[in-house]
């Protein structure tokens, strides 16, 4: 990169030969001024109005111009004999936090390139106390004819220079904010939240300029001689009369716009009412998960005694009552529902009276044998 200014940076009695050079550049399409009958170029020519003639750049010099519209020389010696100790030097005279410095004063960036081998230590040591610190370093240097103010930074492994505004360049925003009283409410700021929320950030380096790729696309057509590709129209916008429903619909359109299907508006969910405690579904049991409830296993556990108990009265009482029921011939007609009914009582009554009489029986016959052992061990 060529450089623009060569000169030093003061820091204390240190001095760190540099050279300045532009950090940005400018990408916008530059037009030429035409004769729109014949195309001929239009051309400025510096004349002197009191000789009516063209003058050459030797014969140009500098004036200053008073209120009465008098012209005021000034010549190159006048400026030479001017105290500015920055000419050729990057003077620092203060290190402060970079929050410290208003967006608003800072220009032009420039990159400061150390010039020759004899720099690279200086240099070094300025980037490296300037990153360990966490400050900016405040400068003043001279720059095409006059004196200006400076923020050194570092980016990366180089040394950036801001060129600044005086303060008392930065005017104050006087007038600027609205005079009436108005009051936010806190919904408001909650939907302004959320739609801060859902564009999110983004990376620089995605964003382009769409106007200069299609006046490009427009001089690379007329070039060719094709017809210029027509712009599209963006849609005006409307005219706001709820902040609310704006700010509702901004909310919406960001969504959609990122595609967020998580974000998506309560509105569009889907609602189901659900069913009234102590009403559980018939079609649809409740799941545990396989796991057995405490009732379901104390129900399973008394039917389990049941059947136990069931087939040991089976053995005393049901059997002599089959056996009696086995004697009685079996009758085969289509309407004995009454007659079945009947037999079934008679037996298990019959069943019921052999099981308590062979309990009995055998309760005696229990006690009967415990009688002489009682005996014996007296």
């Amino acid at each position: 990169m060529r450089s623009i200014w060569n000169g030093a940076i003061s820091f204390g009695l240190v001095s760190i030969p540099i050279k300045l050079v532009n950090a940005t550049e400018s990408h916008a399409v530059s037009f030429r001024q035409i004769h729109t009958e014949d195309g001929g170029r239009i051309r400025y020519r510096k004349v002197c109005e009191l000789e009516d003639r063209e003058v050459t750049q030797a014969e140009i010099g500098k004036a200053y111009e008073d209120a009465d519209g008098s012209m005021v020389p000034i010549t190159d010696e006048d400026l030479s004999h001017l105290p500015i100790p920055t000419a050729r030097t990057i003077e620092i005279v203060a290190f402060v936090p970079e929050e410290r410095i208003d967006p608003l004063q800072m220009g032009a960036a420039y990159y400061l390139a150390a010039s020759g081998a004899p720099a690279a230590k200086p240099y070094t040591l300025l980037r490296e106390a300037l990153k360990r610190s966490n400050r900016v370093a405040i400068a003043k240097f001279a720059l095409r004819g006059r004196e200006r103010l400076g923020m050194l930074r570092v980016v990366g492994d180089a040394i950036a220079m801001h060129g600044l505004l005086w303060p008392d360049e930065v005017r104050a925003p006087e007038g600027v904010a609205p005079d009436a009283g108005v009051t936010v409410r806190d919904q408001e700021l909650d939907l302004a939240d959320a739609l801060m929320d859902t564009l999110g950030e983004i990376d620089l380096a995605d964003l382009h300029d769409e106007y200069r790729e299609a006046l490009e696309e427009v001089i690379a057509a007329k070039s060719a001689g094709e017809t210029p590709p027509e712009a599209r129209e963006e849609a005006a916008p409307g005219k706001v009369l709820d902040l609310m429903a704006a700010l509702e619909s901004s909310v919406r359109a960001a969504r959609e716009s990122r595609g967020g299907e998580e974000d998506a508006p309560a509105e569009e969910a889907e609602v189901r009412s659900l069913r009234e405690r102590g009403t559980p579904s018939r079609q649809t049991p409740k799941e545990t998960g396989g796991k057995k409830s405490t009732s379901a296993a104390a129900k399973k556990t008394a039917a389990k005694k049941t059947a136990g108990r069931t087939a040991a009265g089976k053995t005393a009482g049901e059997k002599a009552g089959e056996k009696a029921a086995a004697k009685e011939p079996a009758k085969k007609t289509a309407g004995t529902g009454t007659a079945t009914k009947s037999t079934t009582k008679s037996t298990t009554a019959k069943g019921a009276a052999t099981t308590k009489t062979a309990t009995r029986s055998a309760a005696a016959k229990s006690t009967a044998k415990k009688a002489p052992s009682r005996k014996r061990s007296a």
